[in-house]
């Protein structure tokens, strides 16, 4: 800002000097133009280049001399000097450009800024022609303009010296406000360090403050949720995890309370015991698949994959366990379909999905997937005639520990996770997944994903 302000600040300096000078030139040069004018007019009225004297007119010479402080010759037509008010020169010979051409009858004015002088010529013509009979020669000092300019600049470096003062001053008060949302803006950045509170961002004091407020307060939000989604996380985790603990304990317990247990209770414990600690490992499995995911997400393992003969291996796997709800498994394939992929994370999502249309659909039910193709995208759908999801939960469902019937979930051992693991390895192939259902009517999952991985 101070920059910006000196540099107009010299220039307008520069201008009013050079201008002030030229003016100064200007109206010295007319005044010493017309004072040899008019002692031109008396020469030639005179004849004093023709031999006549006049001490009136060595008087105004000399006069002219003093006032202006310069030198004044009187040049006849052999170029001789006839006059010098110093003295030095008279009876010599003298050749300028500027006295021949005022022998042409054209007066000459020049102003030497190097050397401090104006210099000027003016014809002198006889009383009774037109022809030039001399050449009056006029050379005066400017040092009164130069110490005029000196004063100036003296004044006008004055003037400069306070206004930068008074612009810095002005800088640093402009700065200090300008910058003053911004430190406001960096403490409350910091301050989320320090664990969020409800205290968004709001400095209206620029368009830039305002667009820096508002992405704040849309980053805090995102941060609020992904902290509340972690606290959620951590505590269904730990409740989770607890409580197959907590019934196997109660078991454990009653069977140490009865000391005469009978052989067929003790079997019957122990097969609980049996299926909790089944149902721990299912957690755990599905925990460490999410976090090896998370922290593989970079380094997918991506080849060419034959897609329809992956999903026929998959649904050969799970066929036994459909069985033993009568579930019908029917898979319908529009075209040989290859593939980008990364064979292990794929074949997760879609396991998961089809072990979930089988576990929560009805006996003696159905499941239908289908696989198709465009140039870009290949489609695998998995459709049932489960139990359905209410419209206000489909939104929820790919969250983690999430479940639409808890009790019923348990029942079947579910553990909330299958969906956010399935949802994760679509999106790290760049993919998308979508779900329609309606109660008692079923539940259809639709992904899609890219033939061609993008890195």
């Amino acid at each position: 800002m101070v920059f910006l302000g000196i540099v107009p600040m010299t220039v307008v300096k520069a201008v009013i000097l050079n201008s002030y000078e030229k003016r100064a030139v200007d109206v010295r040069t007319a005044e010493i133009q017309n004072q040899c004018t008019i002692l031109c007019n008396q020469l030639g009225d005179l004849g004093y280049l023709k031999g006549k004297t006049s001490e009136v007119v060595k008087s105004e010479l000399d006069q002219l001399s003093n006032i202006y402080d310069g030198r004044v010759m009187l040049i006849d037509r052999e170029f001789r000097i006839v006059e010098d008010t110093y003295g030095m020169d008279t009876g010599k010979t003298i050749v300028s450009g500027n006295v021949i051409r005022c022998f042409e009858g054209k007066g000459i004015s020049h102003y030497n800024a190097g050397n401090r002088y104006i210099e000027v010529t003016a014809p002198i013509t006889g009383a009774d022609s037109e022809k030039t009979e001399g050449v009056l020669l006029v050379s005066i000092s400017t040092d009164t303009i130069a110490d005029s300019l000196s004063v100036l600049r003296g004044k006008a470096r004055t003037v400069e010296i306070a206004a930068v003062l008074i612009l810095s001053i002005l800088a640093w008060a402009a700065g200090s406000g300008t910058v003053r949302p911004f430190h406001r803006i960096t403490r409350s950045i910091e301050a989320v360090t320090e664990g969020y509170d409800d205290n968004y961002l709001h400095e209206n004091a620029y368009t830039e403050t305002i667009l820096l407020s508002e992405a704040f307060n849309k980053m805090l939000g995102r941060l609020k949720v992904l902290d509340d989604s972690r606290q959620e996380f951590v505590s269904n985790v730990s409740h989770e995890l607890k409580t197959p603990l907590t019934s196997m304990k109660v078991l454990a317990d009653s069977l140490l309370a009865q000391a005469d247990a009978p052989v067929e209770l003790y079997q019957e414990f122990m097969g609980d015991l049996s299926e909790e600690i089944e149902r721990e490992n299912q957690i755990i499995n599905d925990l460490l698949s999410l976090v090896k995911m998370d922290k593989t997400a970079d380094t997918m393992n991506i080849r060419t994959e034959n897609i329809n003969a992956l999903v026929e291996k998959i649904l050969k796997r799970l066929r036994p366990i459909a069985a033993e709800r009568n579930v019908e498994v029917i898979f319908e394939s529009f075209r040989p379909v290859s593939a980008e992929v990364d064979e292990m994370k794929l074949s997760l999502a879609i396991t998961n999905l089809v072990e979930n249309a089988i576990k929560y659909n009805k006996n003696d039910g159905w499941v239908h997937v289908s696989l198709n193709a465009d140039h870009k995208l290949f489609y695998i759908e998995v459709a049932d005639s489960g139990i359905g999801i209410r419209p206000e939960e489909t939104e929820h469902i790919f969250e983690r520990f999430y479940r639409v019937d808890k009790s019923h979930s348990r029942e079947i051992g579910g553990t909330g996770l299958g969906l956010s693991i399935a949802r994760n390895a679509i999106v790290m192939h760049r993919g998308a997944i979508k779900v329609f259902s309606q109660p008692g009517e079923g539940t259809t999952f639709t992904v899609r994903v890219p033939l061609t991985y993008v890195s």
